[in-house]
């Protein structure tokens, strides 16, 4: 069906007195005693195009004015009152009718209730916003990285090893529920792959595998967590972008770190200034200026043991007690990242306890060279590390945790065959997408959210 994108019209003065083809679906009416008038959008854009309807005209409109309808309008662009842009209608046809039961009638629902909607959500205003917003960041780190010559590889989402080490991952099986099997070894034995076999929780260990051939290379898409966990920032499904890179030690996977986000917030700002305009005005205040704030300074740098000094001399009482040795909760990060230098801060060199097997063994024997970037608002965005790249050390790890080796062997391999200093980081996608708009629950901000107890 031929018709022009609203966008193209709200963009482009030439459209202006030109008769137009637009579609959409109505999203308000009013009916007066000589005119009537529909908000219609398209889903190109924010702002509704006003369709005007002269009813002198004698156009058959009535079936047209239900929310929720879809139509195709033929008229022309003319200029609006309020200095934009309108169509006079001259012909009206109606694609699908709307009953009176479509839940979407009011202009405002709550965040909860549309999430037992998905398939309509979108059609709201925020939905509208958060979606351009993903699209438009997720095209940004694509061209981040093929700018400056990374190579785009599409690792596994099923896997015969779990890359944290710790045991959250959803079983694959083709096998329904069997007593009639010996054990679990003879189980997974009949199992489709002849072994036990999960989604990916991560595509690193596949990622440092092609980077150990081409050198610089990204990951982005889905990773999957058995996290039994109901927070506003827990998917059990999360696309996630994870770089890796050949002859990459901690102080560059730092700049590689602050140098995406910067570029990548930049062009929200600029390439989404109605949706980000909206989410300053209804989801938090002062949005564009914080995100402004943070990409014009360079970020701080503090090592862990600093940053427990910092917490412990800093007479606050926190929920979670703060000694050497322990995880960073939300509250401590965001107390470093606001209170201690009111701006975003890699932390590094975490104690090797708390870390993933894989990151590299500091010189003290009690820590790794670790890194998480902590932001004001939120806490940690990004999590990475340069890699353990000697063998014998990395066995070590492995085996201290109880590890089968066995499954890891070709990740060990790379141990092996011309090993080099390498690293990375792993950043999730929805929860970069929640600090730039401002929305704070993590099922908000990905169309079709699965989390514990919840998929349809």
């Amino acid at each position: 069906m031929q018709h022009i994108d609203l966008k193209e019209i709200f963009s482009d003065k030439s459209y202006l007195n030109q008769e137009v083809t637009v579609c959409g679906w109505v999203r308000t009416s009013r009916n007066s005693k000589t005119m009537a008038f529909l908000a219609l959008n398209d889903g190109t854009a924010l702002p509704h195009m006003q369709i005007v309807i002269d009813k002198a005209a004698g156009l058959a409109f009535e079936d047209a004015m239900p929310v929720g309808t879809s139509v195709k309008v033929i008229g022309t662009v003319v200029e609006g009152q309020n200095g934009g842009v309108e169509i006079n209608a001259r012909e009206i046809t109606v694609l699908g009718k709307c009953p009176a039961d479509y839940p979407l009638q009011k202009k405002r629902h709550t965040l909860e209730f549309l999430r037992t909607m998905p398939h309509l959500r979108g059609r709201t205003n925020t939905f509208n916003a958060v979606m351009r917003v993903r699209s438009v960041l997720a095209e940004a780190i694509h061209r981040y990285f093929q700018e400056r010559n990374y190579v785009y590889v599409n690792t596994p989402l099923i896997t015969g090893s779990d890359c944290e080490g710790a045991g959250e991952m959803f079983q694959v099986t083709t096998l329904g529920y069997a007593p009639d099997f010996k054990s679990e070894e003879d189980y997974n034995a009949h199992d489709f792959f002849g072994r036990r076999a999960g989604l990916s929780v991560s595509g690193q260990l596949e990622g440092e595998m092609a980077a150990m051939a081409m050198g610089k290379i990204y990951t982005f898409g889905p990773s999957f967590r058995a996290e039994n966990s109901n927070t506003p920032k827990h998917l059990a499904e999360f696309w996630h972008i994870e770089p890796e890179v050949a002859f990459m030690e901690l102080p560059d996977v730092i700049a590689l770190a602050e140098d995406m986000i910067k570029h990548v917030i930049r062009t929200v700002l600029d390439s989404c200034q109605d949706e980000m305009k909206f989410f300053d005005q209804h989801f938090e205040k002062g949005l564009i200026a914080r995100l402004e704030e943070l990409i014009s300074h360079e970020f701080a740098v503090c090592d862990y043991t600093e940053a427990i000094r910092l917490l412990q001399e800093s007479g606050e009482k926190f929920q979670y007690p703060v000694e050497w040795g322990c995880d960073l909760q939300t509250e401590h990060e965001r107390y470093i990242s606001e209170k201690v230098f009111n701006k975003a801060v890699f932390v590094t060199n975490y104690p090797k306890e708390i870390k993933s097997f894989y990151m590299k063994q500091n010189p003290d024997g009690k820590t790794v060279a670790a890194v998480d970037l902590l932001v004001p608002g939120v806490g940690e965005i990004i999590g990475g590390s340069e890699r353990e790249y000697d063998y014998d050390k990395l066995v070590a790890a492995m085996t201290e945790r109880n590890m089968n080796l066995d499954l890891y062997q070709d990740y060990l391999d790379l141990r092996k065959f011309g090993s080099v200093p390498h690293g990375g980081f792993g950043l999730g996608f929805e929860r970069l997408i929640m600090y730039v708009t401002g929305v704070q629950n993590i099922r908000d901000v990905i169309m079709f959210p699965r989390s514990a107890g919840y998929i349809r």
